[in-house]
């Protein structure tokens, strides 16, 4: 395991909701005649309500002929910490630890540490990235500031959001669902960078009140170069006591950023 697959990890729980529960499996239909207005703000009414989740999953990666597949412990205290574990066979690899104003993590195998902020978390996404946002993200919501201005349309019974005006070199759009109007999807594109990141998000379980997806299937794509992630929820724990276990040992050497 080495220090991209560890950031790798760290994007891909900043790109996912926790699971478990009752699968919300509705017929609700999409409404032709609703606002762009309406939607983001159901949109943004939809994020959950929690204090702590705890979580445990099951996560394939696959980059060319790299393929692993990883058990995973994940949690987290609203708008506090983020907190990974990521193992083989109950062997730690690398524990990860996200926090408003810091990005930490060390590996076990290369004995290497990293302690910065959220730079190239940024950079590898090709958006900025900080601890309000990754939450966001974590809970199904978007990372796109929903407040400009933004078109909608109805097609295969989503709602598809994206800004009437968009960037140079920087295009997005995402997908609700009708029935929670949480994200089907979310796509970002950077054509002159050959750079894009899709989300795909599997249908959503109701834990005490609210929406969490039950799996999430990620596609990175860079100059040709393709990144897979699949994630799969076994088990999650809401607003349990949790603790965030994290010692960055002495003799492991940090990993410096150019």
């Amino acid at each position: 395991m080495n220090f991209k697959l560890v950031y790798i990890i760290s994007v891909s729980f900043l790109l996912f909701s926790c699971g478990g529960g009752k699968v919300v499996n509705e017929s609700n239909q999409a409404n032709n005649s609703l606002s762009s207005k309406s939607i983001i703000i159901t949109h943004l009414a939809a994020s959950p309500e929690f204090s702590t989740l705890a979580a445990r999953m099951q996560v394939v990666y696959e980059n060319g002929d790299d393929l692993k597949s990883l058990t995973v412990s994940l949690r987290m205290e609203k708008n506090k910490k983020i907190w990974i574990k990521a193992s083989i066979l109950g062997i730690t690899l690398a524990k990860v630890l996200i926090t408003p104003g810091s990005v930490r993590f060390y590996e076990n195998i290369s004995n290497t540490y990293f302690d910065g902020d959220f730079s190239l978390l940024s950079d590898w996404l090709g958006t900025e990235i900080d601890f309000q946002k990754a939450q966001a993200i974590l809970l199904g919501q978007s990372i796109f500031d929903l407040g400009a201005k933004h078109k909608s349309t109805v097609i295969v019974n989503k709602y598809k959001l994206q800004p009437k005006t968009q960037m140079n070199n920087f295009i997005y759009s995402l997908f609700l669902n009708p029935e929670n109007f949480k994200i089907s999807s979310e796509t970002v594109s950077q054509p002159n960078d050959q750079r894009m990141f899709t989300v795909n998000y599997g249908k959503y379980q109701k834990i005490e009140g609210g929406h969490y997806p039950s799996q999430i299937r990620i596609l990175a794509i860079q100059k040709g170069a393709e990144t897979k992630i699949a994630v799969n929820y076994k088990k999650i724990d809401h607003n349990a006591p949790i603790r965030f276990p994290f010692t960055i040992p002495r003799s492991y050497e940090k990993i410096e950023l150019n």
